[in-house]
């Protein structure tokens, strides 16, 4: 199999390799540690703000847990209005595209629905005929 050969820029020496390494690897090793610095520096931050927090949060529940019940009903009850009045919008264009023949979307699937159904109550209907002929012209004892 062939060797895969590392990529080494014209201006470096072939024995400069390890050098090269060394650097990746301090500044990987600088920016990790710099990182996990940050973190444990933004841990401390939300265990003190935490801390702080609690009682206020304790002694002002009675208050903020109904506010905030309150709030994400009056939300969830503006946004499932403004959906369905979209939707409403949506279902009237639609009627007004498939009266004024401009066909849309789902409309041949309407016309065939239509037609089955109009087929059955056909059928529904002859049936109901003859069974009604049937009793009334048959033998009858009083």
């Amino acid at each position: 199999m062939a060797e895969l050969q590392t990529y080494q820029p014209s201006h470096q020496q072939p024995g400069s390799q390890p050098r090269y390494q060394v650097v990746k690897a301090a500044t990987a090793a600088t920016a990790g540690g710099s990182l996990l610095v940050l973190s444990g520096l933004i841990l401390a931050g939300t265990v003190i703000a935490l801390t702080i927090a609690t009682p206020l949060l304790v002694i002002f529940s009675p208050v903020l847990v109904p506010a905030v019940i309150t709030v994400s009903l009056l939300i969830m009850g503006f946004l499932a209005s403004g959906g369905f009045g979209v939707a409403g919008i949506t279902v009237f264009s639609w009627i007004y595209r498939y009266v004024t023949g401009k066909h849309p979307p789902g409309a041949d699937q309407l016309d065939l629905a239509r037609h089955k159904l109009a087929s059955k109550a056909r059928e529904m209907k002859d049936r109901a005929e003859q069974f009604g002929q049937q009793h009334t012209s048959g033998p009858q004892t009083s």
